[in-house]
């Protein structure tokens, strides 16, 4: 019987310990202060933005969104994260993406404070990657950070196990990529320019897809013998009808576990920004 990787279970029990954690911080002077700065008015930022701000007030923190004008200067916009960065009150800053036109052309991942870098971009806070750290108590990339949560909450092994990753972005693809092999994973790394995608795919103890394609992953690239487990962090729409990279129907039968969408990887990644916020706090205190 598939096991499907539900992040409420998961999710319940970390708001109860950040919770925990967010209030002891308080009763010692220090309030989590969470700041996402949105440059322009996109629709799906805001939706995102929504849902970090009620898990961080969930769990007694603060939050505020600063909303940019999206003719903002990039001397401008500089200047108001370098105001972010002094102030001590804010203890976690986030740059929704995407940015205005203007605005792309300079390093968005490096601009915060690594101190106060919560969604993990910083060349600093990546830097723990590539020094080899499989733990998860560091600022890293939250949907990597969730995905190995999730794997670690159902207990899926990973030592020894063979991950593929169809994906080679920074945001997810390559530091998930990074923390497998962390934790004795054999990775390979596939992307839109791999030719045998299913040959890989089948060979595969445990298959993350991240690129963002709908039903990307079909019956063609299961082998129904190897209990494969999937994680799914697309999230796209398909007839009116959010979906992820994988054809669940048809594929969830033939896997041992799969993580829905939605469901899965995303309240993950929520939960996971919250938990850096409270983690960067902390170090600060």
């Amino acid at each position: 019987m598939t096991t499907l990787l539900k992040a409420q279970p998961l999710v319940d029990q970390k708001i109860a310990d950040l919770t925990k954690r967010c209030q002891t911080l308080i009763q010692n002077g220090r309030t989590p202060f969470m700041k996402v700065v949105l440059v322009g008015n996109n629709p799906a930022s805001l939706t995102y933005i929504k849902n970090k701000k009620r898990i961080c007030e969930m769990v007694g923190a603060k939050f505020e969104l600063d909303q940019l004008d999206d003719k903002i200067t990039k001397d401008e916009f500089l200047k108001h994260i370098e105001k972010l960065n002094n102030d001590p009150a804010v203890t976690g800053i986030i740059i929704q993406l995407p940015v205005s036109p203007e605005l792309k052309t300079l390093r968005i991942t490096n601009l915060v404070n690594p101190e106060k870098d919560i969604d993990g971009f910083h060349s600093k806070n990546t830097q723990w990657l590539y020094e080899g750290s499989y733990q998860t108590n560091h600022l890293l990339p939250c949907t990597p950070k969730g995905i190995i949560g999730l794997l670690d909450f159902y207990q899926i092994p990973l030592k020894g196990k063979h991950a593929v990753v169809i994906g080679r972005s920074l945001i997810v693809g390559k530091p998930i990529s990074m923390l497998l092999s962390n934790r004795d994973a054999t990775v390979t790394l596939a992307h839109s320019k791999t030719e045998n995608l299913v040959e890989l795919t089948k060979s595969a103890d445990i298959i993350i897809s991240a690129v963002g394609r709908a039903e990307l992953i079909t019956v063609s690239h299961i082998n129904p013998q190897r209990k494969t487990v999937i994680i799914d962090v697309g999230m796209n729409t398909l007839d009116g009808k959010l979906v992820g990279d994988v054809k669940f129907d048809e594929v969830s039968p033939l896997v041992a576990a799969i993580s829905p969408v939605p469901g899965g990887v995303g309240p993950m990644t929520v939960i996971s920004l919250v938990e850096n916020l409270i983690l960067a706090t902390e170090k600060k205190s």
